[in-house]
């Protein structure tokens, strides 16, 4: 039981409750490493599952799961900031639209996905890095209030800088460009099924590397300052530094969310940019549960699985909408993944033991 103790520290460490006695009893012990298992060949499994969906979805079963991938990146982000560095940002549409924009215009001067969906990351990042140097001198509802106004400011300018953004009418016309390197490979991106993998494997880049980052000596200190910024302070780190590059990477997140969007669309509008757009990833953040890595991504697949099914039904879909994921806010406290985690798996294990 040693070396398995060992190994789940070792590898799960910045993940699990940090445990008040020194001892943690052998059934606590044995429920964390079976549900360490549970959980690995859930990813595995989930992965298998993604990787072989074209082979039996249609086109619009590969849209919404693109819709899916692109909102789980963009809520991933958007949590670095709110829960592990607990500020809470009501303009990250902006950064979102810058990415959509950069790269849309870069697709209609050069046909090339990747230097497309490089330029809106590094458009937002750019963006993030200079207004987050503004924004992250202020905490709590300043914090929030100075970001929301930043966030307008980007719609204003979408919908005003007409000969950039194209005014109300926006970008159109957006070709799907083909993913190559010169000289090495081409592959087309005209099937919905290969820019879906496109879409997929940057995802699954992105999330990993933003994994790796939370669970970081960075990530323990940007936890450090969420729950005691002066602690951190004492001990001579620059907290100001600390949310500045909390934010940069957030935006970069919403940059690289909103480079996907042109290609799929062919098209790029202002309402993305709007404060409306801001509120779907503190949604499904809240939804899926804010201190825990896979929450957004949960968020992320309710919020589209629940809102495909009610726009079937009716067509004040808003207010169904709305009525249902806060009763679920209300009645998962934490989130679904801390619910699940903390309520549903405990007590199936106690059950299976009662039985054997």
């Amino acid at each position: 039981m040693g070396d398995q103790q060992n190994l789940v520290l070792y590898l799960f460490g910045p993940i699990i409750p940090v445990f008040q006695c020194s001892d943690p009893p052998k059934d606590h012990w044995s429920l964390l490493i079976d549900f360490m298992k549970l959980r690995i060949v859930f990813f595995a499994a989930l992965i298998l599952f993604l990787l072989l969906l074209p082979a039996f979805a249609g086109k619009y079963l590969l849209y919404m799961s693109i819709h899916i991938l692109l909102l789980s990146v963009f809520a991933l982000g958007f949590n670095l900031l709110l829960g592990y560095t607990g500020l809470l940002s009501f303009g990250q549409a902006g950064f979102f639209a810058v990415g959509a924009y950069a790269s849309a215009k870069i697709l209609l001067l050069v046909p090339s996905l990747l230097l497309g969906i490089m330029a809106g990351v590094v458009a937002a990042g750019i963006a993030a890095l200079i207004l987050g140097y503004l924004c992250v001198r202020h905490t709590r509802i300043y914090f929030s209030m100075l970001t929301l106004s930043f966030g307008m400011m980007i719609y204003s300018l979408a919908w005003k800088w007409r000969d950039v953004t194209g005014g109300d009418d926006g970008l159109v016309g957006i070709p799907r460009a083909a993913f190559e390197i010169p000289g090495i490979f081409r592959i087309s991106m005209s099937e919905m099924g290969s820019y879906y993998y496109f879409v997929l494997v940057i995802s699954l880049i992105a999330i990993f590397m933003l994994y790796r980052i939370v669970n970081s000596p960075f990530g323990l200190t940007l936890k450090g300052i969420r729950d005691s910024e002066n602690r951190v302070a004492f001990a001579g780190i620059s907290i100001r530094k600390y949310r500045l590059i909390s934010f940069t990477i957030a935006g970069l997140y919403a940059g690289l969310a909103g480079s996907f969007l042109p290609p799929l669309e062919n098209t790029v509008t202002p309402p993305i940019a709007h404060w409306t757009h801001s509120a779907e990833p503190v949604l499904v953040t809240l939804l899926g549960g804010i201190h825990t890595f896979a929450g957004p991504i949960v968020g992320a697949m309710l919020f589209y699985v629940i809102k495909d099914i009610i726009v079937r039904f009716t067509q004040y879909w808003l207010i169904w909408f709305g009525s249902i994921v806060v009763l679920l806010v209300l009645l998962f406290r934490g989130g679904v993944v801390i619910f699940i985690t903390e309520k549903i798996w405990p007590l199936l294990k106690r059950k299976q033991g009662d039985r054997t």
